[in-house]
């Protein structure tokens, strides 16, 4: 590669790959390395350009360049080199020039926060030390570039971090450059000698000065022009800041850098003439002047010319900084003049010897060829700024993990924020801690938590905010989980467990509380007092945490003592056919979610039970009081006009249930069909004979709070075709009209009531008893004859009060305990069993319970047989669930705020049908 090939600056990385052939003139002689980093302002001519532009006398860089050229925000290092002065110049550019800085906001995305906008500004800045610390390791001279005349103190602080990273890898340096064929000096040192900087200002408009100075004495002019005495202004302003804080000291050998004790090591560039042509013609005017000791010789012709460029390529170094004396004043001498008395100490080996003191140690010097530069250098790149050589990857990746010891000096924001969280976290912790039981829930946790947090908040600043808060969530954390997790399992009375985290025993595993975590069962310290299943017998209980102990182990274990050997009608239940059947996976629904059409379609499909010859009369309740199924509200069809229930035959499914997978919740309207679950929720025993009842004694069980204990009475009209007394001539086709509503006057019948009229045989009426009875915690029982209305007997005789009030309106599920307790929360009663007393009689009841345990859309609960025909002459006693739920989880209890209208049991629970009499 030529001089020729040279003409442009390239990227440093491509000068030390590329294969450069010097002239055979040039190839022994040293090279001088001069870096120029520093700021620039926003004025389009970019001032370091135009430095490198002036020095090496041709247009080598554009002076016009926006950040939407295409250009990254990343620091980079352009190279070029003057074979025929045997200078180098190597031009910093980084996030601290205008240029680069828009590209980096450009390239900066707008939904970035606070912590990762600093995170990037804080990346480019420390590969900007990066690339310094490589300039401070292969120059000779290095130039300070700043775009106004005062020093920008915060180098103090970049070159302190400097010299402390360069102290932090110069091992790694050494022994990437260990085979380089360079002296022992600066394999030891890694660098040619200690360079020396020197410091360009840029004079602002507002502060230019004359030429010769505005004088406030003018009978006493001054030795210096106000630019020179601005330049000693500033290098005894600038010696004393570095001598103070440590970073020039004596041996010159131990400093990043030197500066020198008795030449000029700053320089003012004057502000621009406001007059351009002036400015013009004065610069062509000092172009084509001759110095005084060559206007002997009368030079013409292009000789003229190569001997003025050769003149300012090498400028006299006799005066005073090449200055010249004009009269009484010295004349100001030129950036040139100003590096070229630097650069001739390089080129003639005479070094530099700034060390100063009483016992002043010479510093090393070398002056390399261009191929051994290249060599360093190379390797030098390839650990400190980019890195493409496998054998130098562990060294580099050992540089990049030195690179946190500029936190400390450039880091200032992260390191005051640090300190400010550091303080704060105690302060957050200690909020977290503040009335704190010794175990407790993730409800509990997470508004001490955000308290913690707001207190965090009051004192936390800076971009470390989000790193220590997410330290105080953990801290929090590891606090609760560390032996004060309270378990997080609820009953199905919705109070959860006392217990800290512990595990359920296994089938067959005794609890442990040793073992870590515990091994228990689950406890809400939550007693009540419940009947069993026929009611005879009270017993305490603890509260359930799940449906089989809730629903049925409990009643399994009092029917051992109490009502085991009863008449009773099983309901059917899952048989397995396997020795490990699975529960159903079903599709996820909400516990309280059910499709109001599948209720309709489900309450619309009588079972087998309920099957009628053409002959048969229907009693239904609902019928008999002129109503519709429509009186089954939002679970019905919605149509008005259909007042018949629709028979449908049972499918292939319904009749043959699952025998692989099981239901694992309660029979309900959402389930899919052809599921049963492993038990029963429900059950229905009888307790005797109807006579067992006796109306004017009530129920002789326990519980019962005195004057409930009644069973209400629903008299039915019992009639066959062979009757022909006089005025009972009505139709028997089982319409509406067929049969009068209980406790209704008779058409045509005078002062009849419904019950025993003198004109009719007593054969021709039957009554049953129902009872809905309530149970509250404490094991306080009561009938009810209407929802809002106990039963209340004070005298003989038994119930007044009629069941058609009860069966024919949505009893509700949960109401209001008659005895409430001394505390402000109130205690509710539910429903837990239904008495019916069926007579000796042509009478066929049938039982189908619906219960709602939630507002819409909950689903319906029913047992897993619907329609149950209650054989005569019984005392029956079906036993509603303790608590519903599905495969999602249990239906809670309501609230005190919960309105208790939402919790019922549907109208239509009990319907008579008579038996087909023989033709007489």
């Amino acid at each position: 590669m030529k001089e020729a090939n040279m003409a442009r600056p390239v990227s440093v990385g491509d000068l030390l790959q590329a294969d450069l052939l010097e002239d055979a003139a040039y190839r022994e002689e040293g090279l001088c390395v001069v870096g120029i980093f520093g700021k620039s302002n926003m004025q389009p001519g970019a001032l370091k350009e135009s430095l490198i532009n002036t020095l090496a006398d041709k247009h080598l860089f554009s002076m016009f360049g926006g950040p939407e050229d295409g250009g990254t925000p990343s620091s980079h290092i352009q190279a070029f080199y003057n074979q025929e002065n045997r200078v180098l110049y190597l031009l910093l550019s980084s996030v601290c020039d205008s240029r680069q800085l828009l590209r980096a906001c450009l390239s900066l995305d707008t939904g970035s926060g606070h912590s990762d906008a600093h995170d990037f500004w804080k990346g480019l800045e420390r590969q900007h030390c990066l690339h310094l610390l490589y300039m401070f390791s292969v120059c000779h001279v290095l130039l300070l570039v700043h775009p106004n005349q005062t020093f920008d103190v915060t180098y103090d602080r970049l070159f302190r971090a400097l010299d402390a990273l360069r102290q932090k890898v110069l091992p790694l340096i050494r022994a990437a450059i260990k085979d380089s064929p360079v002296s022992k000096e600066w394999k030891l040192n890694c660098r040619p000698c200690p360079p020396r900087l020197l410091f360009v200002f840029q004079m602002n408009v507002t502060l230019k000065v004359s030429a010769n100075g505005s004088e406030s004495n003018p009978d006493k002019p001054k030795k210096h022009s106000p630019r020179r005495r601005l330049q000693h202004a500033l290098e005894d302003q600038i010696y004393r800041i570095f001598r103070k804080s440590r970073v020039l000291t004596n041996q010159s050998s131990n400093c990043l850098f030197t500066v020198p004790a008795n030449q000029a090591f700053v320089y003012v560039i004057p502000a621009l003439d406001e007059d351009p042509l002036g400015a013009l013609l004065g610069q062509l005017r000092s172009n084509c002047m001759l110095s005084e000791q060559d206007s002997s010789v009368s030079v013409s012709g292009p000789r003229r010319y190569q001997q003025m460029r050769h003149s300012a390529r090498h400028p006299s170094s006799s005066g005073d900084s090449g200055s010249i004396s004009m009269g009484s004043q010295l004349v100001d001498c030129s950036l040139k003049e100003f590096l070229w008395q630097h650069v001739d100490l390089v080129l003639t080996k005479k070094g530099f010897d700034d060390s100063v003191g009483r016992n002043p140690q010479p510093s090393h010097f070398e002056l390399p060829t261009y191929t051994k530069w290249v060599q360093v250098a190379s390797r030098l790149h390839q650990v400190l700024i980019k890195n493409t050589d496998e054998e130098m990857a562990e060294l580099a990746t050992k540089v990049q993990s030195q690179v946190k010891v500029l936190e400390g000096f450039l880091d200032a924001d992260t390191k005051f924020s640090e300190n400010r969280c550091q303080k704060a976290l105690p302060l957050a912790h200690s909020a977290y801690q503040s009335n704190l039981p010794h175990n407790y829930t993730t409800t509990v946790h997470k508004n001490q938590l955000a308290h913690a947090l707001r207190v965090y908040s009051q004192h936390a600043r800076g971009v470390a905010f989000q790193r220590y808060a997410l330290q105080l969530h953990e801290d929090c954390y590891n606090f609760w989980s560390n032996g004060h997790q309270l378990c997080e399992e609820r009953s199905l009375t919705d109070q959860h467990c006392v217990h800290k985290f512990h595990l359920l025993p296994q089938p067959g595993e005794k609890p442990d509380m040793d073992h870590n975590p515990p091994i228990m069962n689950h406890n809400s310290r939550g007693r009540s007092t419940s009947s069993c299943n026929c009611g005879r017998k009270q017993a305490p209980r603890e509260d359930p945490f799940d449906i089989q102990a809730g629903n049925y182990d409990f009643y399994q274990m009092l029917e051992e003592k109490c009502c085991g050997k009863l008449e009773r009608i099983e309901f059917p239940v899952f048989q397995p056919s396997t020795p490990d059947p699975a529960p159903a996976n079903q599709a996820q629904r909400n516990p309280c979610e059910a499709s109001g059409s599948g209720d309709a379609e489900r309450l619309k499909e009588p079972s087998t039970a309920q099957s009628h010859t053409p002959g048969d009369t229907s009693l239904s309740l609902a019928l008999s009081l002129g109503q519709s199924t429509d009186s089954l509200g939002p679970y019905g069809d919605g149509d008005g006009a259909e007042t018949q229930v629709q028979q449908k035959r049972p499918s292939l499914v319904d009749r043959q249930p699952s025998t692989v997978e099981y239901l694992p919740g309660m029979m309900h309207s959402g389930c899919p069909k052809g599921l049963l679950p492993k038990f029963s929720s429900w059950s229905l025993v009888k307790l005797g004979p109807a006579k067992s009842y006796n109306c004017h004694t009530g129920l002789e069980q326990p519980g019962f709070l005195p004057g409930s204990s009644f069973l209400l009475p629903w008299d039915l009209v019992i009639r066959s075709r062979s009757e022909e007394d006089a005025g009972l001539t009505e139709p028997l086709d089982g319409g509406t009209s067929s049969w009068p509503a209980p406790n209704k006057t008779l058409v045509g019948k005078r002062g009849s009531t419904g019950g025993l009229g003198r004109s009719r045989r007593r054969e021709d009426m039957a009554r049953i008893f129902v009872g809905f009875e309530y149970e509250d915690g404490r094991g306080r029982r009561f009938i009810s004859c209407g929802p809002d209305k106990v039963v209340k007997v004070l005298g003989p005789g038994g119930a007044k009060d009629p069941a058609t009030r009860v069966l024919n309106t949505d009893m509700p599920l949960y109401i209001p305990s008659p005895s409430q307790g001394r505390g402000l929360k109130p205690h509710f009663a539910q429903l837990a069993r239904l008495f019916v007393v069926v007579p000796d009689a042509p009478l066929e009841v049938t039982l189908n319970p619906q219960v709602q345990p939630g507002p819409p859309p909950c689903p319906i609960f029913h047992p897993e047989q619907t329609e149950i025909s209650l054989p005569p002459d019984g005392l029956w006693v079906l036993r509603f669930p303790y608590s519903y739920a599905t495969e999602r989880g249990p239906c809670y209890p309501p609230k005190e705020n919960q309105p208790l209208n939402n919790y019922k049991v549907l109208r239509g629970i009990l319907k008579a049908i008579t038996a087909t009499s023989p033709p007489q």
